[in-house]
């Protein structure tokens, strides 16, 4: 199984659709929410978005769908990240519910070497989420520092830091 890419197999204009997808529940929304202290009704409180909100239901904060689709990728662009240098855009385009499930796709914009070390390059691209029924919720561009072969040859390896299984005594 491929996680994360070098700079070399990065393309642009290469689309990678990010599998399986999540579905949303109440509780992750909750847990979320209680995690990073945000406790605005409108996903929290059922009674209150039912009686003052235009969509009459709880909706899932959006930052949730963000992280969501961010570590969707991961096995497709980040998995061999050095670091994540900036998220330059992040837009919530439509609201998501409880029981919506969510699917991302993420397309390479550029890539471009580091101009202060070799090993290294930057990869620009954009992560799009939507629902199941097609409906675009997110939007966001990153920029990300992946290694060049060089690098992960210099290091160890694919998996320098995994330890070898033990030959059992018999």
């Amino acid at each position: 199984m491929q996680f994360g890419r070098t700079y070399e197999e990065f393309e642009v204009g290469a689309v990678y659709k990010h599998w399986p997808g999540k579905t949303v529940t109440e509780y992750d929304d909750h847990l979320f929410c209680l995690l990073t202290m945000n406790h605005h009704p409108l996903h929290m409180d059922t009674n209150y978005a039912e009686k003052t909100t235009d969509f009459g239901k709880n909706v899932v904060v959006g930052n949730y769908i963000y992280s969501l689709l961010l570590g969707m990728s991961v096995p497709d662009v980040s998995g061999k990240a050095i670091a994540n240098l900036e998220i330059e855009s992040l837009r919530h385009v439509a609201p998501t519910f409880h029981g919506d499930t969510i699917y991302g796709e993420t397309t390479v914009l550029d890539k471009t070497p580091s101009r202060s070390k070799s090993d290294r390059g930057i990869v620009h691209v954009e992560t799009k989420g939507y629902k199941q029924d097609g409906t675009l919720v997110c939007v966001f561009r990153r920029k990300v520092m992946v290694p060049t072969e060089t690098y992960i040859k210099e290091r160890g390896g694919e998996q320098p830091g995994r330890p070898e299984l033990k030959a059992q005594e018999k």
